[in-house]
């Protein structure tokens, strides 16, 4: 039985993902930046948000329908705010990614996405502050960040309408 697909007002009824991919393979993405270690929470947040969201399964190498390439090109730690000693109250966090998924079979991109490195760019896909006084870390904000771009990557995924 096939899903039906309806439209109108910005509403969709019926999965929002294409039917003639049933599976993904997500390798590790890689890290153009001395940064280490975002690649491999960035790539494990991605694939758990595939597997909860969405139809398609995860599978190893070349077997898969498609194949979603990652690469982190920045990451940006900078003081928002500072008190009067210059230690910093607020700090901010901007991660840039470039995104390719590709269809195995014909070897076409199905979506691709850049993040572009310019700072007033570069928060449109993952920006988050934190506040170290109340008890936020970068590990919290990493966190968060890697779940905004987890979010925007599956969402990429989704078959246009």
């Amino acid at each position: 039985m096939g899903t039906v697909y309806l439209s109108g007002c910005g509403y969709v009824v019926g999965s929002p993902f294409g039917a003639e991919v049933r599976s993904v393979h997500i390798p590790t993405f890689t890290n153009d930046t001395y940064r280490r270690g975002y690649e491999l929470q960035l790539t494990e947040a991605v694939q758990k948000k595939v597997e909860l969201t969405t139809p398609f399964r995860i599978m190893k190498g070349p077997e898969a329908d498609t194949r979603l390439i990652g690469n982190i090109i920045s990451i940006d730690k900078r003081s928002a705010n500072q008190n009067r000693y210059d230690d910093p109250r607020e700090l901010e966090l901007a991660i840039g990614i470039e995104v390719t998924w590709i269809d195995n079979r014909t070897g076409t991109v199905l979506a691709q996405r850049t993040t572009p490195i310019g700072p007033q760019l570069s928060h449109a896909i993952a920006h988050t502050s934190f506040a170290p006084e109340t008890g936020q870390s970068m590990a919290t904000a990493t966190q968060d960040a890697v779940d905004q771009l987890a979010n925007e990557i599956v969402g990429m995924m989704e078959a246009p309408w």
